[in-house]
C-alpha cells in the first residue's frame, strides 16, 4: 500500500522528510504547504513533481496522512483539522509548549480514532533497539542512572538559522528541540519519570530562549536521569547520553552512534552510516508505515510525547 502524504511546514525538517518520502516505497507526497512563499519555493525546487497547494486545508484534503513540521503553536489546529477529516497525523516534536493545550490535543486525537504519532527520531533507530535488546538478554544488569549532556557554542546551530523561531523562548530553545529527544530515549529505557527539580537560565532579553538548563528526573524506582545543557563560548557541539548499568555502560553520541564499555575504553558497536539522517528518517517512515498498516510501531505515541513535554516545560519554567 502506498500512503498519500501531505506536508504542512516546509522548513528544514519538512524538506528533509520530503526528500526521504521521495525515495520510500510506502509513501507518495501529494501536497505541500507553508505560509512562507520562500519555503514553498525551496520545496518546489527540491521536489518539482509534488504539488504546492494554496492552503493547509487543501493539503489535508489531498492526503491520507498529514505530516506537521510547522512550529509548535499552530500545530494543534492543523492536527485536529486533519483528524476531523479522518486523516492520520504525524507530528514533529515537541508536541506543544502549553501543557493544557497539549492535554486537550491528545484527548481529542485519541477520541478521533485516527492513527497518530510523534517524530522522535531515535524511536526506530538501531541505538535504542540495541540497548533494549541487551537489557532483555540480561547482559546489562540493573540500570543505575542516565546522564544527558548537550552543549553548543551557539543556538540555533548554523543549519537551523532559517528557522528563526528556534531562538525565542515562546516556542524554541534547545531543551525542547534536542534534550526532548533524549528524555524520550530515557523513558523508553526507564519507563515514565517525574521532574524532581530543574533550573533554566535565560539571557537579559526576555524574548530569547534558555542559555543553560540543569535538571533531575527520577522513575518510580528512584533511578535518576541527570541533565546538563549549555550554550555559548568556544566548544564543539556535544550531544551525549550515558547509560550506566551494573555490568556495562552505553554511550549514545550524536543521536545514532552507540558505544559500550565494560570498564575500559569505549568500543563503537554500530557502523556509522554515510548519511545518518537518511538512515534515521527512512527508519521512521518504515515505522510510520507499520502504524498506518495496523502493525506494531516503534514510533512515539501521543502519551509518550505528552510525558516528555511535561518534563521539558517543567524544566523551562523553573528559572
Amino acid at each position: 500500500m502506498t500512503h498519500k502524504i501531505a506536508i504542512i511546514g516546509l522548513g528544514i525538517m519538512g524538506r528533509r522528510l520530503l526528500n526521504n518520502i521521495l525515495v520510500h516505497d510506502a509513501f507518495e507526497p501529494v501536497a505541500l504547504w507553508d505560509p512562507s512563499e520562500a519555503a514553498c519555493t525551496k520545496a518546489a525546487e527540491e521536489a518539482p513533481g509534488v504539488p504546492v497547494v494554496n492552503s493547509a486545508e487543501a493539503a489535508i484534503a489531498a492526503a491520507d496522512v498529514v505530516y506537521l513540521a510547522c512550529p509548535p503553536v499552530p500545530r494543534k489546529a492543523y492536527a485536529l483539522a486533519a483528524a476531523a477529516a479522518g486523516k492520520a497525523v504525524f507530528l514533529e516534536k515537541p508536541l506543544g509548549v502549553d501543557i493544557e493545550e497539549s492535554r486537550d490535543l491528545v484527548e481529542k486525537l485519541k477520541a478521533s480514532g485516527v492513527p497518530a504519532a510523534v517524530n522522535f527520531t531515535q524511536a526506530a533507530g538501531k541505538a535504542l533497539a540495541t540497548v533494549q535488546a541487551a537489557i532483555a538478554n540480561g547482559e546489562t544488569g540493573a540500570i543505575k542512572n542516565i546522564d544527558i549532556i548537550v552543549t553548543y557554542p551557539a543556538w540555533p546551530r548554523a543549519w537551523q538559522v532559517d528557522a528563526d523561531w528556534l531562538r525565542f523562548r515562546a516556542e524554541g530553545g534547545y531543551t525542547r528541540e534536542v534534550i526532548s529527544h533524549f528524555v524520550f530515549f530515557s523513558e523508553r529505557i526507564l519507563g515514565r519519570t517525574e521532574l524532581v527539580w530543574g533550573k533554566a537560565s535565560y539571557p537579559a532579553d526576555p524574548a530569547l530562549c534558555e542559555t543553560s538548563v540543569l535538571a533531575r528526573l527520577e522513575n518510580a524506582a528512584g533511578i535518576p536521569v541527570n541533565i546538563l545543557g549549555t550554550v555559548g563560548g568556544v566548544q564543539p557541539d556535544r550531544q551525549e547520553v550515558y547509560l550506566t548499568f551494573e555490568k556495562t555502560g552505553f554511550l549514545v553520541g550524536e543521536f545514532y552512534r552507540l558505544y559500550r564499555s565494560d570498564g575500559g575504553a569505549w568500543t563503537e558497536l554500530l557502523d556509522p552510516p554515510a548519511d545518518p539522517r537518511r538512515v534515521s528518517l527512512q527508519a521512521q517512515l518504515g515505522a510510520l508505515d507499520d502504524l498506518l498498516q495496523g502493525r506494531p510501531s516503534a514510533l512515539a505515541t501521543l502519551d509518550d510525547a505528552f510525558s516528555v513535554q511535561q518534563k521539558i516545560e517543567g524544566m523551562l519554567a523553573e528559572s
